[in-house]
C-alpha cells in the first residue's frame, strides 16, 4: 500500500465502507502485535532474556513511532558533541538496506567523520567490535529505543511533534512501534519539529509525556536548514534559496514536515512529488522528476540528504540541478540539561536500571 494512502486510512482520513472494514482488520493486527510486544518488553525487564552489556558507556536515540522522527539529526549532534570533548565515539546501526544502499548509515558517515560507524543487526557484536577494534570510549546506539539486547546507560526517544503518538495505535492500525507506555523506559524525549506547531500544542505533549514518565526530562528542537548541496557539490546558502522557485520530491517518513522545512527558507515551492519511505529511485523516476519540475519552470530540485544517497548515481547531466537540503537540529530548550546526563554517563555517574 501506498504510504500516503496508508497514513490516510490509518489516521481516519480516509472514510467510507471500505476504509472501516480495512481499518477493522489492521486493529486485530495490531492487537496480536501488541502483545508479542507487552511480552517481550516484559520478559526482558525480568532478565529472562539475554542482555549484553558494554565495556564502555551506550547512548541509545530511538523513537517510539515509525516514520521518521528526527533521529539522525540528533545522532551527528551528540556525535559532534563527542568529538568536541576529545571522546572516541563508534555509531552502532543496524542500517536499511535497498539493492545493496542504505541511507542513514551513509547521512552518518558523511557528517561524523571522525566517527566509525558500524553497520551491523546485531548490536552486541558491533559494540564488541567497536571496543576492541576501534577503541571507542563510548557506544551511540542509532534506533536503539527497541533494541533491548544491549544495554543502554542512556536512553533518548525523539518525538516528532507534528505526528507524537502515532495515531495513539501499535502497527499496523497506527504508527506506534509500541505502547505509549513504554516510554517509562526513555529518559529523555527530544521532541522535534516543533516550530511546525503552535506553542500550546508542545506544551500539551509534554504534560502527556509526564503524565507517562513523571521523571522523562524534555527537551525542545527544530530542524533548521544550513545550506543545500548540488551534485556538483556547489553548496547554496538558505538566502540564496530565498524565492528560488523549488520542486521537491522525498521518500521518507514524514514528508509533509520536509515540506513545510523547505516553505519556512522563504523558497517558492512549485510542486513535490512523495514516495515510499527508504524508496531507491531508478533513472526512470529521475528523468520523471526533473520533467516535471521542468514543465513548472523550477529553478532547483531539492530532496532530503537521506534521499540523495539513492539517488546519487542517477541524477547527472540535467537542465535543473539536483540538490539535497542539510538540516542540524537547533535546541529550544532542554539542551543544558541533555548535555550534564550525557556528561554524568561519561563520568560513570548514571547506573541505568533495565
Amino acid at each position: 500500500m501506498n504510504q500516503q494512502v496508508y497514513r490516510s486510512l490509518i489516521s481516519g482520513g480516509s472514510t467510507g465502507l471500505s476504509a472501516a472494514v480495512l481499518r477493522f482488520f489492521l486493529q486485530i493486527a495490531a492487537t496480536g502485535y501488541s502483545f508479542v510486544v507487552r511480552l517481550r518488553n516484559f520478559l526482558y525487564s525480568k532478565r529472562w532474556l539475554g542482555i549484553h552489556t558494554a565495556d564502555v558507556p551506550v547512548i541509545s536515540i530511538g523513537n517510539i513511532t515509525a516514520g521518521g522522527t528526527g533521529k539522525t539529526p540528533l545522532v551527528i549532534w551528540i556525535c559532534k558533541l563527542m568529538q568536541n570533548k576529545n571522546v572516541p565515539c563508534v555509531i552502532l546501526t543496524r542500517g536499511y538496506k535497498a539493492r545493496g544502499t542504505t541511507d542513514e548509515p551513509a547521512v552518518l558517515a558523511e557528517n561524523c567523520p571522525q566517527a566509525k560507524v558500524i553497520v551491523n543487526p546485531s548490536r552486541a557484536e558491533a559494540a564488541a567490535e567497536a571496543v576492541d577494534k576501534f577503541g571507542a570510549k563510548v557506544l551511540i546506539m542509532d534506533d536503539g529505543f527497541q533494541h533491548r539486547r544491549l544495554h543502554r546507560d542512556l536512553d533518548i526517544v525523539t518525538i516528532d511533534a507534528t505526528c507524537p503518538f502515532g495515531y495513539r495505535k501499535v502497527l499496523p492500525a497506527g504508527l506506534l512501534r509500541e505502547p505509549l507506555a513504554s516510554l517509562n523506559r526513555a529518559d529523555v524525549a527530544v521532541l522535534t519539529r516543533c516550530d511546525q506547531i503552535s506553542e500550546s500544542e508542545v506544551n500539551r505533549i509534554e504534560q502527556e509525556l509526564r503524565l507517562i514518565n513523571s521523571d522523562i526530562v524534555v527537551a525542545e528542537s527544530v530542524h533548521s536548514p544550513i545550506y543545500a548541496r548540488t551534485m556538483t557539490g556547489e553548496k547554496i546558502t538558505i538566502e540564496q534559496i530565498k524565492g528560488k522557485k523549488i520542486f521537491a520530491f522525498c521518500g521518507i517518513g514524514n514528508p509533509d514536515a520536509f515540506l513545510s522545512t523547505i516553505k519556512n527558507t522563504g523558497a517558492n515551492l512549485v510542486g513535490s512529488k512523495i514516495y515510499n519511505d527508504h524508496y531507491d529511485y531508478t533513472d526512470g523516476d529521475i528523468d520523471d522528476i526533473h520533467g516535471q519540475a521542468n514543465r513548472l519552470g523550477a529553478d532547483l530540485i531539492l530532496s532530503t540528504q537521506k534521499d540523495y544517497t539513492h539517488y546519487a548515481t542517477c541524477a547527472t547531466q540535467y537542465e535543473i540541478p539536483f540538490a539535497y537540503l542539510a538540516v542540524e537540529i537547533k535546541f529550544i530548550s532542554g539542551e543544558d540539561k541533555l548535555k550534564q546526563l550525557i556528561k554524568d554517563v561519561l563520568a560513570g555517574k548514571i547506573h541505568k536500571k533495565y
